[in-house]
């Protein structure tokens, strides 16, 4: 149990959340262990004894997330409301601590997955593994920054942005990450076996981590061999793909897509609709923060946005599309292959952004890197800053 808090402690590291030896991670084998001493774990076993967990995760979150959710959480009745996919889809909202104390915290966590205590840090946990504290942590500043960001440009919109919030998107914007200009070379295919599909895949979903194209394990990624559709199963990493991906014959023969992406709807239509063999979905952060941008007054769809959007937009000549995961009357699976087979790559609202290629992962890499370099600077433009 050691390495393994261990790993999710160095991942977290390694992924720009947190600062090293920042984070504690604390996990229950025969005993509870943690990965550090620390003051605050006298607190956090506190919580462990007040809720059925496996993990318990506690970090100050690195620069630029901590001055996002500082703000964020000081400017919050209790609740932080993001408007991304993932957060209406998995938790809902973000809860407000008001101090770090373990009554508190319980309450917040028998609740939700997460608890926020402002100044101090962001607490998640894991029912079965710490890997889903980890999960939720990175998410929880995902959601964050994606909800910042998308609140300034709307105050930029209405011509008064209050002055906390510019300050503090001033210290955000510094702290920022270069963008990567040049996407990583992948293995050239086409490929003539599953093995190498497989190691194809892993090397592409690595890079789509580690060009920070891709927050916590959202994301999926396939290709199409033959009558064989190849995917990522739900729930996995991009970066740790081997073992973790499904061979889906298109005909329906296997059960196999059991387990594979709660997308895989979405990527059998691609490839049956475009004719192409590859797909990446990633979820770069100013892609999804420029889908939520609209200047539009008086909407009748306002709210439904992420369902049925009838705006025609775009960003870096990559249309913006609305759909939601599944195959109903708004899935993925009906909204973004038609235009797949017009775009490489197109951008759906509030989730993330889908490209495709042919032979192997170059080309919809390439187009998924050029969407996010131009929706940063496209954001940068419409709020008047210069990056």
């Amino acid at each position: 149990m050691e390495e393994l808090i261990g790993k999710y402690a160095r991942k977290l590291v390694a992924s720009g959340y947190a600062e090293a030896g920042n984070p504690l991670l604390g996990a229950v084998d025969a005993d509870l262990v943690w990965n550090r001493e620390d003051p605050a774990r006298p607190v956090l076993e506190k919580v462990f004894a007040g809720l059925n967990i496996q993990s318990l995760l506690f970090s100050r979150p690195a620069e630029p997330y901590r001055t996002v959710i500082d703000f964020l959480a000081a400017d919050a009745d209790g609740v932080i409301f993001p408007e991304d996919t993932e957060t209406r889809t998995f938790f809902h909202d973000l809860p407000v601590a008001p101090a770090f104390a373990s009554r508190e915290m319980i309450s917040a966590l028998k609740e939700r997955k997460c608890v926020i205590v402002p100044g101090q840090g962001i607490v998640t946990f894991g029912t079965v593994s710490p890997e889903q504290a980890f999960i939720t942590f990175c998410s929880v500043c995902f959601a964050a920054f994606v909800k910042f960001f998308a609140d300034y440009v709307t105050e930029v919109r209405r011509g008064k942005v209050d002055p906390g919030r510019e300050q503090a998107f001033r210290r955000a914007v510094a702290r920022l990450d270069l963008p990567v200009t040049t996407p990583p070379p992948l293995r050239e295919g086409p490929f003539g076996d599953a093995e190498t599909v497989l190691l194809a895949m892993e090397e592409a979903g690595r890079a789509t981590v580690a060009c920070r194209l891709v927050d916590s394990y959202f994301g999926n990624i396939s290709l199409l061999a033959g009558k064989v559709l190849y995917v990522s199963q739900t729930g996995s990493s991009l970066d740790e793909l081997a073992g973790c991906i499904d061979a889906v014959p298109l005909d329906g023969s296997s059960c196999a897509g059991i387990t594979a992406s709660s997308e895989f709807s979405a990527h059998r239509q691609i490839a049956l609709y475009t004719g192409k063999r590859t797909v990446l979905h990633g979820h770069p952060r100013f892609s999804v923060i420029l889908s939520l941008d609209c200047d539009k007054r008086g909407c009748p769809d306002r709210g439904f946005c992420h369902l049925r959007c009838p705006e025609k937009r775009s960003v870096g000549g990559a249309p913006i599309v609305p759909g939601e995961i599944g195959t109903g009357r708004y899935g993925l699976c009906r909204t973004v292959p038609p235009v797949l087979q017009e775009h490489p790559g197109v951008i759906v609202h509030g989730h993330g952004v889908f490209t495709a290629g042919g032979k192997d992962f170059n080309e919809a890499f390439g187009v998924l890197l050029a969407i996010e370099n131009a929706s940063r600077n496209e954001y940068f433009r419409r709020v008047g800053f210069l990056s």
